[in-house]
């Protein structure tokens, strides 16, 4: 209430005092020695006062509808604003920009991305009628524009705005007249566009840290089921084969739970989330594989070629695994005469491919068969989570029967999954 009853006495004072001594003039010069002025002077002097003091009332209104409150600062005509934006200076100058770009009225904007400052005029709308702009300037002794003058200032990590609104006229005319609360709007116009555009990121930034969380916790969750999912069938039948075994072959039942206890061994969930070796991985498939060749006998033929140097590779747990069980189930344990499981591995510069191939009875007898294809998607899906398109799995039909199915990793700079 007393900032608004100053700014009307200073405004009212401001205009009252020239016109007073204009009167006086006047009145010297229309009757000598006298300082009475004639009437027209002194009825237009009334109705300038009566504008004026309307026109501040309204302004001290609009102000207080526009910031909710009245104070020396919300009433000047030009209005200063700091913003602490946390991009870095280049991020936070296109968001200054964009945002004084985008503002209603905009007729010249200079923008320097080097220096981070940005100068904009910005067309005064009357916010009580369409007043012709002459009339405007007549009545007001001002221009028809406001004035936009930004700067950024680098941080550390952060850009520091620095935001001036003013009217397009010296800071003098301040005294006589007011912008009716236009320069007030465009600050906050361009504090909420800033606002509102680091809100949106950091909107964006926290949906996409959502979705990488749940992504790698789903991803975690489908390995430790992995780790868990010893198929129940398998372990039966190798029970029940060692225990046969003990009283017909007892070295040979020795050898198969010595096989099983590897293979189990290699099977129990890690306690962090770091990758196997493609050594580790190797050796829980070789277990698994000479548990079935004692069950299978001839019907199974196992060929390894992977070089001693690759064993120390960095490899995901569990899907080695995963290839040659699906080679078994779908490939050779349904052909009568059972057939060959070949693990071969190279590496080719950054990357390493390992193929696991048999010739069973190949694509038309795997879509046929009761397989769901779980193992081989949670292969595609845990691959694409961890490294990207720096990965690839293939699955192709062995010559001259069988299928093939390769992985292809990257070396280094692993993610792992």
């Amino acid at each position: 209430m007393i900032s608004s009853f100053v700014f009307l006495v200073r405004l009212t004072f401001a205009w009252l005092m020239p016109l007073m001594f204009l009167t006086m003039f006047i009145g010297s010069l229309a009757n000598p020695g006298t300082d009475d002025a004639p009437w027209p002077i002194v009825l237009s002097v009334t109705v300038v006062m009566i504008w004026v003091i309307t026109k501040a009332f309204s302004h001290v209104r609009r102000v207080r509808l526009i910031a909710g409150e009245v104070n020396n600062s919300t009433l000047s005509n030009r209005q200063r604003r700091k913003i602490e934006v946390p991009f870095e200076a280049g991020e936070s100058f296109d968001l200054l920009d964009a945002a004084i770009r985008e503002l209603p009225g905009t007729e010249q904007i200079e923008s320097a991305r080097d220096s981070l400052q940005v100068r904009a005029k910005i067309k005064r709308v009357d916010p009580y009628g369409d007043l012709p702009a002459s009339l405007t300037r007549w009545m007001w002794w001002g221009p028809s524009r406001n004035q936009i003058l930004a700067t950024v200032t680098p941080g550390d990590g952060i850009g520091s705005l620095t935001l001036i609104c003013e009217p397009e006229a010296g800071a003098w005319s301040d005294w006589f007249r007011v912008d009716d609360g236009t320069n007030l709007e465009n600050a906050e116009a361009i504090t909420r566009a800033i606002t509102r555009r680091v809100s949106e990121r950091r909107r964006g930034e926290q949906a996409s840290a959502r979705q990488t969380v749940t992504e790698k916790e789903l991803t975690v969750a489908k390995l430790s089921l992995l780790h868990a999912q010893v198929e129940p069938h398998f372990l039966y039948n190798t029970l029940a084969s060692a225990q046969y075994l003990t009283r017909s072959d007892p070295p040979l039942a020795d050898q198969m739970l010595g096989n099983l206890i590897t293979y189990l061994r290699h099977s129990l969930p890690r306690t962090d989330d770091s990758l196997s070796t493609l050594g580790e991985e190797l050796e829980r498939a070789r277990a698994y594989l000479d548990i079935l060749k004692i069950r299978m006998g001839a019907r199974l033929t196992l060929q390894i070629e992977i070089p001693d140097s690759l064993h120390a590779i960095p490899f995901p747990t569990m899907m080695l695994q995963t290839l040659v069980e699906n080679a078994i189930k779908h490939g050779l344990e349904p052909k009568t005469g059972g057939g060959t499981i070949w693990i071969l591995a190279r590496r080719n510069d950054d990357s390493i491919a390992v193929t696991v191939a048999d010739d069973g009875q190949g694509f038309t007898a795997q879509c046929q068969s009761q397989g769901t294809g779980i193992g081989l998607k949670n292969v595609r899906e845990r691959l694409r989570l961890s490294y990207g398109n720096a990965a690839s799995f293939v699955i192709v039909a062995n010559f001259p029967s069988g299928v093939a199915a390769t992985i292809t990793l990257p070396v280094n700079g692993v993610d792992h999954a």
